[in-house]
């Protein structure tokens, strides 16, 4: 019997932040990669408050990374309970040199740099709570990505 499948994936690309539009985001992505046998990349997009204060040297080191470390033993786990293969990646999602640097584009040119075949974004959460990066992400990859796009 010939696969019939519409599409083929090879990586489903998620971008993450503190959200937990972002945790069920991993859900989803994790879902389709296990039934396209694909493999799932985690990119955690940070926000402009921790970018600039990295860029400014005002930045607490371990608690940026314990707040990175938990949004990725999160997708782990995640990931695990699926069996499916993952790699994770760190991005910035503002920038103060670079004028269209912002979460939309920086989730698409990830996706350009990786080959991803699938993308699964959060979408806009309601609580505006500084963590959550991905607020006006959603909206911008699913006008310009060349890739298909699901939106949970």
């Amino acid at each position: 019997m010939t696969d019939r499948r519409p599409l083929s994936v090879d990586l489903v690309l998620v971008p993450v932040d503190a959200s937990d539009e972002s945790t069920e985001a991993v859900t989803y992505a994790t879902a389709i990669a296990d039934e396209y046998d694909a493999g799932v990349h985690v990119v955690h997009v940070l926000g402009e408050d921790v970018v600039k204060a990295i860029e400014e040297g005002r930045v607490d080191d371990e608690a940026v990374a314990a707040d990175g470390e938990a949004i990725m033993e999160s997708a782990e786990s995640i990931a695990a309970e699926q069996g499916v293969e993952l790699s994770t990646s760190v991005a910035y999602g503002f920038s103060t040199k670079m004028k269209l640097r912002h979460p939309g584009s920086v989730v698409l040119d990830t996706a350009e740099e990786l080959s991803a075949d699938f993308l699964v974004v959060p979408r806009e959460p309601l609580s505006g709570d500084p963590g959550e990066v991905l607020a006006k992400a959603a909206e911008y990859v699913l006008l310009y990505a060349s890739q298909p796009v699901l939106s949970v």
